[in-house]
């Protein structure tokens, strides 16, 4: 706890001149933002709501875990509603990333489609086995969910999707280094009717949908909401007689139900049980072979590239089956104090697994399953008054899940391996703010942590089994102030740190010494922003950052003698960059978008582990960090046409990311190129707002591009986009309750 607060008392020193040269920067992107992109939201509540959402200015925000507009938030933050989504063909959490700047989500876990590996501001994790954690938190509705695998959630029944960029560890608490995304649902009795929806397209897309949101009684009100999407593959396991998928096909289930009750005015219960049961093809993967001297590549197999050359039965197919269940409690102590409980259960099973030479010959082959179980506990006691209020909290989080790969073949050898582990995670943390006059408002807060791990790893390569244990705290803690230029327009400046447990190897093919603890991570952000409407008809944000990462963990993979390592290399690091969002309107024109800067570098190695004997080079100092575009960007362009009868919305949009490396070094065969999506929507919705009909087309030009590179001594596996062009119609309808 000294070292956090000593550590917090050094950021006080020298921040004015970290801020001032961040301040000519977000100066430059203000004067250089084109009318391109601002956040918008949509709420059922009230017609006031909905223009305040349409103005893409009102939003309310859940960012310090209570409502406010996202104006008044020093914070990074994009949002997106419900209608917004649909206009952007957002199926799942993976479109998001395409139109919020400095966000990456890619596919890299074990060729199943249901993995999001998140990166913002060059912080993330590509891997998913159970002892590794993400660097960006998830939350449905409050409650953390602890796996990668899973996170890719379809958006079905969905309020609005909030994306918190920099370390949030104060409030959201560990494995927030690089931000945080909120999922918040409709709230049942916010929008008594039953909403259908139905999707068909190219590429066999079927896609159906249903909500339904009513009152039992003055007090109780439930809601319900299913959905089926399904498409057909983009290639075939060709050496798989009878294969159970096609490589890229989806068929998902999920499903939630709420009920919520309110038996006095001062007090209340949310609970919720949700499922996804998918049953997917394999991600589409290629292997290339790169060859120095001539620095290019071909092609491992004769196979076409987006079919698959392994003979293993079940490559060709993965599972996800979801399970969650959760209930929050609120009691309103008085009109200043209200204290929450938010409890919740939660179960993820799948399987999966690569050929990474993508042959016949079984040289490489990782056919895995994995399971996770959690439970968590949150309890907060918050208070507003005139000029103060505050967010407190206790929390508890409990995680037992396992992985294993079997049977596994590695150039002639067995390579299966099994790794469980347990953690149990503490937490205490208190955040407030004060307006000290009507304009000047600051704030502070801070987190204690403390997190104990213990796993156990039985590898091919070992005599037996290996358990090892960890434990971790730190203290983080934030502060920022807030200046209201006018009504409508203000600045602001944070200092954030951030914390991140270490992690245990995830692959120790090295043997048993290789099987440790990494350091846990440290971050210090610095940042400054704007907010606000400079015209009528032209809101902008804006944010410039630094931040440095001490002792990240940095997975690197690599192949020896006993099979595919993973290993977690320690180093110091550093991001900075500039982050700009605007929308502008004119008549019935509307301009949106989205601008991201990010230079992001490895400082300093601090230390590598045993058994480390990798070909083809290490992270140094000076190299990239993974999954982390230069640039990133985003525009919508859309014109709405009234009619006697309703209206027409004829919408475009494009995104952005740039060059990036698919491992923390700088090697040419790592390079994923830059790539841009294209797509459209046109809806007609009637004067009542309950039918709407759009035809839309997403990633246009067929687009194909990489996801994800991993060089294995000249073996380079290359997980491929699975978003390819499609066309269809969508019909929505709505009846609402008299």
């Amino acid at each position: 706890m000294t070292a956090g607060m000593k550590r917090l008392a050094r950021l006080t020193h020298g921040t004015l001149g970290q801020l001032s040269g961040a301040s000519a920067i977000a100066v430059a992107a203000l004067l250089v933002a084109s009318p391109a992109a601002a956040q918008s939201t949509d709420s059922n509540t009230a017609p006031k709501a909905e223009a305040a959402a349409e103005s893409g200015f009102d939003i309310v925000v859940t960012a310090r875990k209570r409502e406010e507009s996202i104006i008044d938030a020093p914070v990074a933050i994009s949002a997106f509603g419900g209608e917004t989504l649909k206009s952007l063909n957002a199926r799942n959490l993976e479109d998001v990333g395409k139109y919020v700047p400095n966000l990456t989500i890619s596919r890299y876990g074990v060729g199943n489609t249901a993995q999001a590996a998140i990166f913002i501001r060059a912080i993330g994790l590509q891997d998913h086995l159970i002892t590794t954690d993400p660097g960006v938190g998830v939350y449905l509705d409050g409650v953390y969910l602890g796996r990668q695998l899973g996170s890719n959630l379809s958006l079905q029944n969905i309020e609005r999707i909030e994306v918190l960029r920099g370390p949030q560890g104060t409030l959201y608490g560990r494995n927030t280094l690089g931000g945080a995304v909120n999922i918040i649902t409709r709230k049942p009795g916010t929008d008594e009717s039953i909403e259908v929806d139905a999707q068909v397209g190219s590429r066999g897309r079927i896609n159906g949908s249903f909500y339904a949101d009513t009152r039992i009684s003055p007090t109780l009100a439930v809601s319900l909401n299913g959905s089926y999407q399904s498409r057909d593959g983009v290639g075939d396991a060709v050496n798989i007689a009878s294969p159970s998928a096609r490589i890229g096909e989806q068929n998902d289930f999920s499903g939630r139900a709420a009920a919520y009750w309110t038996p006095t005015d001062n007090f209340s219960i949310l609970s919720s049980v949700d499922f996804v049961r998918a049953r997917d093809g394999q991600s589409p993967y290629r292997v290339d072979i790169y060859d120095p001297v001539a620095a290019g590549f071909t092609a491992a197999t004769q196979v076409r590239p987006d079919d698959s050359g392994t003979d293993v039965p079940g490559l060709e197919s993965t599972s996800l089956d979801l399970f969650g269940a959760s209930i929050t409690a609120e009691l309103k102590l008085s009109e200043e104090i209200t204290t929450k409980l938010i409890t919740s259960y939660r179960q993820t099973k799948y399987t999966g697994g690569l050929s990474d030479t993508d042959n016949i010959s079984r040289q490489s082959v990782f056919p895995e399953t994995g399971d996770a179980e959690q439970v968590s506990a949150e309890l907060q006691l918050n208070g507003e008054f005139d000029a103060f209020n505050f967010v407190s909290g206790l929390y508890y989080y409990y995680e037992n899940g396992s992985n294993e790969s079997r049977p596994a073949f590695f150039f002639g050898g067995n390579s299966d391996y099994r790794i469980q582990q347990r953690t149990n995670s503490y937490a205490v943390y208190a955040n407030g703010s004060y307006n000290i006059t009507d304009r000047l408002s600051i704030g502070a807060g801070v987190r204690y942590s403390n997190d104990d791990k213990r796993a156990t790893a039985r590898f091919s390569s070992f005599a037996g089994p290996v358990t090892r244990s960890a434990r971790y705290d730190e203290v983080t803690a934030q502060g920022n102030i807030t200046y209201k230029l006018d009504d409508n327009n203000s600045v602001y400046g944070t200092i954030q740190l951030g914390y991140q447990p270490g992690s245990f190897t995830p692959r120790p093919f090295g043997g048993p010494s290789s099987f440790n603890a990494s350091p846990e991570t440290t971050a210090t952000n610095y940042e400054i922003g704007y907010k606000g409407r400079i015209t009528p008809n032209w809101v902008v944000l804006l944010s410039a950052f630094t931040t440095t990462y001490d002792d990240r963990g940095l997975p690197y993979s690599f192949i020896n003698a006993n099979g595919f390592n993973t290993v977690i290399i320690a180093a110091d690091a550093r991001a900075r960059g500039i982050e700009a969002e605007t929308t502008v309107t004119f008549g019935g024109f509307k301009l949106k978008g989205s601008l991201g800067y990010l230079d992001s570098t490895i400082t300093r190695v601090n230390s590598l582990p045993p058994a480390f004997f990798p070909t083809g080079g290490t992270p140094v100092a000076g190299a990239p960090t993974a999954l982390s575009p230069d640039f990133t960007g985003a525009v919508t362009a859309a014109y709405t046409y009234d009619l006697p009868s309703g209206s027409i919305t004829a919408q475009a949009d494009y995104s952005y990311r740039g060059q990036q490396f698919g491992q923390p070094v700088a090697r040419t065969s790592e390079i994923i190129n830059p790539r841009s999506l294209v797509g459209f929507n046109i809806k007609y919705e009637n004067e009542a707002r309950d039918l709407a009909f759009s035809v839309y087309g997403s990633n246009i030009f067929n687009k194909v591009y990489d996801q994800g590179r991993l060089d294995q001594g000249g073996f380079v596996g290359v997980v491929v986009s699975n978003d390819r062009s499609e066309f269809g119609v969508r019909l929505t309808k709505k009846f609402r309750q008299r």
